[in-house]
């Protein structure tokens, strides 16, 4: 009787989280119509400048602006990769949209505290820059 209750107790919590992130998702949705259909390949290629470093911090800087679900990274990623932006570029863009959030640092500063946050925060856009280096050069080599 008692796994019936917590069973019905998990199954309400499902749903009801499952409910409270809809609007989320109909957001993202709605942001990746409104990006396909008003951010044309021509307005990315123009954004990056075909030199590599510039490209990952220009990648790293709109992935930490335009923070959101990995999974919807990837699938920029492509359009962008697509559209002929740098590999470099690219892979900033997905590892600063999944870790670096700008939206997100007011609450992070409430509750880690405003030298913590912007330790974490430096360090993690030098290393995305690292990273993203490392990994498309990796790529080159092996391939």
């Amino acid at each position: 009787m008692k796994d019936k209750k917590s069973i019905k107790e998990a199954f309400y919590k499902a749903l009801k989280g499952f409910t409270s992130m809809l609007p989320i998702l109909f957001a993202i949705i709605l942001l990746l119509g409104l990006f396909d259909t008003y951010i044309t390949n021509e307005i990315l290629i123009s954004l990056f400048t075909s030199n590599y470093f510039f490209d990952t911090v220009i990648g790293t800087s709109m992935g930490a602006v335009l923070t959101g679900n990995p999974m919807i990274s990837y699938i920029l990623g492509g359009e962008l990769t697509t559209a002929g932006v740098s590999l470099f570029a690219v892979t900033a863009f997905i590892l600063s949209w999944v870790s670096l959030g700008i939206v997100q640092l007011p609450a992070e500063v409430e509750i880690f505290g405003l030298r913590f946050t912007f330790l974490r925060t430096l360090l993690t856009f030098m290393f995305i820059i690292l990273i993203s280096f490392s990994t498309v050069l990796t790529l080159n080599w092996i391939a």
